[in-house]
């Protein structure tokens, strides 16, 4: 069997900081996608990929929330996005690909976790909609401006929460079993 996934030589760890990875990086004229892109780890992602010169696109379920978290960072633009309503996803991805900008780099670092019980429009039980599915309509959708850049990197963020529990695939959206919000 092939691997097509491997290692990555690299002379960081978990201690390293975002301004020792960026030290000496120059993004000038890359677009990159950062979901999650005004909180936590998405939000320090989001203006260190600006900082090195990046043209950053921050999709945000809440406008004005991601505005007031990058007030002056120069290089960034909100969008409009929800992951888990696939025709704001689609809207989104036609914009984006609309620009006829190549993106080399999608970020995939928002999600949720431990909520109560929320469903999709389509029935998808919201963390799985929200971490995995939404993710995945946006990576589908932009692939056109993905490929136009000739090198673009997709990166999934992940907490270790997925140690909790393994997947019940019969019943992923807890239709048939009691929910519990840390499985």
């Amino acid at each position: 069997m092939t691997t097509l996934q491997q290692p990555i030589a690299s002379p960081f760890d978990a201690a390293s900081t975002a301004a020792e990875v960026m030290a000496g990086v120059d993004l000038s004229g890359q677009f990159a996608i950062v979901t999650g892109g005004y909180s936590g780890l998405g939000l320090l992602t989001s203006k260190y990929l600006a900082g090195a010169g990046a043209q950053v696109i921050v999709p945000a379920r809440d406008i004005e929330r991601a505005q007031a978290a990058l007030a002056g960072v120069k290089n960034v633009m909100v969008k409009p996005m929800d992951l888990t309503r696939p025709d704001s996803i689609e809207a989104f991805c036609a914009d984006v690909v609309g620009r006829g900008h190549p993106i080399s780099l999608l970020i995939n670092c928002a999600g949720v976790m431990a909520s109560p019980l929320m469903r999709d429009a389509a029935g998808h039980e919201s963390q799985f909609a929200t971490n995995h599915l939404g993710h995945f309509r946006l990576t589908c959708g932009l692939w056109p401006a993905l490929r136009a850049s000739g090198n673009a990197r997709v990166l999934a963020v992940s907490s270790r929460g997925h140690q909790i529990a393994g997947i019940d695939f019969d019943d992923i959206d807890f239709n048939r079993r009691a929910y519990d919000k840390w499985i």
